[in-house]
């Protein structure tokens, strides 16, 4: 595990369709400054000021992840991106983007992992703060259920149940590092059952959808004629989904994630039960010294503080003002 933070070492680019959208958008990634976290800045606004990718911007978990600058303008469908950072190990970037949507790219993180991997990580002098979880988080609603355990290292195990031949029940673990996220996660695609997608269109979203970015689902099988990627690629995205929702923690997460049956909307009341209950977590960062060692714990705010929703979690560059690195 770094002990350090990390930024990419050039700016790279990508294009493509938004999902939900369907309108074409480019989308440039620069190097973040240290504590800085990932930032979003919408290029076609003017004036736009970078908005944090972080949990209380979060607006609408329909299908996909959607942010909101101070202005309302909308960041839509982020999790694929930020998985791709936050697994890679990205911890400082800025975002540009010329529209409402990241583009979909393949339906999965693999093309923007391929980017990341050719451009290279650079090491900064800061120390990489993360959120240990010490005692059990989680959301529950009906049959599905998010939740946080504690563990040493970073893990999801996700389940999935399908009323599908093809799907059925499906379960994912692993362990995440770059290297696991890169080969194991990042090329599984987002998926969709083709008698849905005439609604989703009515109700203005899966615009852009095709068999190029999403694997189509009918009552005979898949419809792409390549087929999966993987024999269990439906729950592997899923995983990815996690990945990148939680990513809006602001920090890595130190807790093994279980998941079941779980969406966008799961993901983020997980996120503030965390929130509401910061006697459960403690913010640390970790020196190597032939093994990591806890240096410091920090505590942003108290549950008297008010705000049980937020008050414990600020973005990066706001929660590390003024703490001191010794790693």
């Amino acid at each position: 595990m770094d002990s350090l933070q990390h930024t990419i070492k050039r700016p790279v680019s990508f294009a493509g369709i938004g999902l939900h959208s369907g309108k074409l958008a480019t989308l440039a990634i620069f190097p973040g400054e240290e504590n800085s976290g990932i930032r979003f800045v919408r290029s076609d606004l003017p004036q736009a000021a970078p908005t944090p990718a972080f949990m209380d911007r979060i607006v609408d978990t329909r299908l996909a992840t959607t942010i909101a600058t101070e202005d309302e303008a909308m960041i839509a469908t982020t999790e694929h991106l930020l998985a791709a950072l936050f697994g890679m190990g990205i911890d400082n970037a800025v975002v540009e983007l010329d529209g409402p949507e990241v583009p979909i790219m393949d339906g999965s993180a693999g093309p923007f992992v391929q980017v990341l991997k050719r451009v290279g990580r650079r090491r900064q002098n800061a120390c990489k703060w993360m959120l240990k979880v010490n005692r059990e988080i989680s959301y529950v609603e009906g049959d599905s259920f998010v939740k946080i355990l504690p563990y040493d290292g970073f893990k999801v195990t996700c389940e999935i149940d399908f009323n599908h031949h093809l799907i059925r029940r499906q379960i994912f673990s692993s362990e995440l590092t770059p290297q696991k996220f890169a080969q194991e996660i990042a090329g599984a695609r987002t998926f969709g059952f083709l008698d849905q997608v005439e609604k989703l269109r009515q109700s203005g979203l899966a615009l852009g959808g095709s068999l190029e970015n999403a694997v189509v689902i009918d009552d005979d099988g898949i419809v792409n004629a390549e087929g999966l990627r993987f024999v269990d690629e439906f729950a592997r995205h899923k995983t990815l989904d996690v990945i990148g929702d939680l990513a809006l923690l602001g920090f890595p997460l130190l807790g093994h994630v279980v998941t079941r049956k779980s969406g966008h909307g799961h993901h983020f009341s997980l996120m503030k039960q965390l929130a509401a209950q910061p006697e459960r977590w403690d913010l640390i960062a970790y020196e190597k010294e032939g093994g990591n060692r806890v240096l410091e714990k920090v505590v942003l705010s108290t549950r008297e503080a008010g705000d049980k929703l937020l008050s414990c979690l600020l973005p990066p560059s706001i929660a590390l003002a003024g703490q001191t690195c010794f790693a």
